[in-house]
């Protein structure tokens, strides 16, 4: 991290909140002494959305379409921290086949992400190409989320107590396909920026941050992992099933801009390599669980029996009733620790509805990471952080 002092007067630089280097509505009070960075005082909120207490006002179940409009750029990881969530205060266990379909659609979903921070990222740099590139790649995942619900995007397809639907017979080759497409395109984000020396020039020392602070401003993800902690919910906490599969945890060891990037490349690979685990082992059996109180009965038993008419009328008319009691559950989102606090008074709605947004703490390292470089530094420091504008304001 680097310091620096004031040598004479000094300029406050409005960057955003229409700025398009700060990835959404982000305002950044910019104090500067001539190029170099006095201090960075991000101003949020622009983009608040109101999600907590809406969602304190809708059944459980509806709270799913909150949570893919949050995190937008990983919505079916934050679809996932909910239903465990609500999973948890219910005290349910999903079959295995559900944990597996999880697993592999959150990280197709990781790799979506990183996707568009590569993509973007590099744009804010000038390498242009990779713009294009980046989301040529996440198209093909847009493709396989529409296969699989209908949706490209808000997709809504990891339910409580399961999933949507089961995977259609179309998944499978789509899948393999994408398989073996995406290792040799990761290759080329390498060749084109890992060794590049303007890229280096851009990214090598940059935007440091040390251990202790990332700790202390409460980061996670690769914002905390560059910095060379080995933090990681999939391998620390195991959630839905993750404890069945092999895979590295990337670190860095310098905490800069390029070790963020590295990073970043180098977890696409490792969830390749879980969703080929999970693709080869994938097992047989149902896609929810059989409980008429928490999932619908199938749609041709409505206009068979009473009792299943009865039970979708109740379900979707008073919602789903958890226990009286709270619960917080995490998991690795593409930006880090994804965490919902549930609380339940017995009714079915959630009386309490919040979470914990990595964007949010990771956002509170920029002031750290920016001093005491220039301007065009700050564009890259920006964009090394990953943060999404729909988990800060809520």
């Amino acid at each position: 991290m680097v310091t620096t002092e004031r040598t004479g007067d000094t300029m406050v630089l409005n960057m955003g909140p229409h700025h398009p280097a700060t990835h959404g509505v982000l305002r950044l009070l910019v104090e500067l002494d001539g190029e170099t960075v006095i201090s960075v005082v991000p101003d949020i909120g622009y983009l608040h959305t109101g999600i907590e207490k809406t969602g304190e006002r809708l059944k459980y179940q509806q709270v799913i379409t909150l949570t893919d409009r949050m995190g937008y750029l990983d919505n079916m990881l934050d679809e996932l921290a909910y239903v465990l969530a609500a999973e948890k205060l219910l005290g349910i266990e999903v079959p295995d086949r559900v944990k597996w379909v999880r697993v592999l659609l959150g990280e197709l979903e990781r790799i979506a992400s990183h996707c568009v921070w590569l993509g973007t990222h590099a744009l804010d740099l000038g390498a242009m190409s990779m713009f294009m590139y980046g989301f040529r790649e996440r198209e093909k995942i847009m493709d396989i989320k529409e296969t699989i619900s209908g949706v490209r995007m808000m997709t809504s397809f990891i339910r409580i107590g399961g999933l949507m639907a089961d995977l259609p017979p179309e998944f499978g080759p789509q899948i393999r396909d994408f398989l073996a497409y995406m290792p040799g395109r990761i290759d080329e984000y390498e060749e084109l920026l890992t060794a590049n020396q303007i890229w280096l020039e851009r990214t090598k020392g940059v935007g440091l941050l040390p251990v202790d602070v990332a700790l202390a401003m409460g980061c996670s993800g690769p914002v905390l992992r560059a910095s060379g902690v080995p933090y990681d919910i999939r391998r620390t906490a195991p959630y839905s099933g993750y404890e069945n599969f092999e895979f590295d945890v990337i670190v860095g060891q310098h905490g800069d801009v390029y070790d963020r990037f590295l990073c970043r490349v180098r977890e696409m690979r490792q969830s390749l390599r879980i969703i080929q685990q999970a693709v080869d082992g994938m097992p047989d059996g149902p896609w929810r669980i059989d409980d008429r109180k928490i999932v619908p009965p199938p749609k041709d038993e409505l206009v068979q029996s009473m009792e299943s008419l009865i039970h979708h009328f109740k379900l979707f008319t008073e919602g789903l009733k958890p226990p009286v009691g709270e619960v917080y559950s995490a998991i690795e989102g593409a930006r880090g620790e994804m965490g919902y606090f549930l609380v339940s008074n017995g009714t079915g709605k959630p009386y309490r509805f919040h979470m914990r947004a990595p964007s949010f703490y990771n956002l509170q390292a920029l002031p750290k990471m920016g001093i005491g470089y220039v301007v065009s530094d700050l564009i890259a420091i920006i964009g090394s952080i990953d943060f999404v504008l729909g988990e800060v304001d809520r």
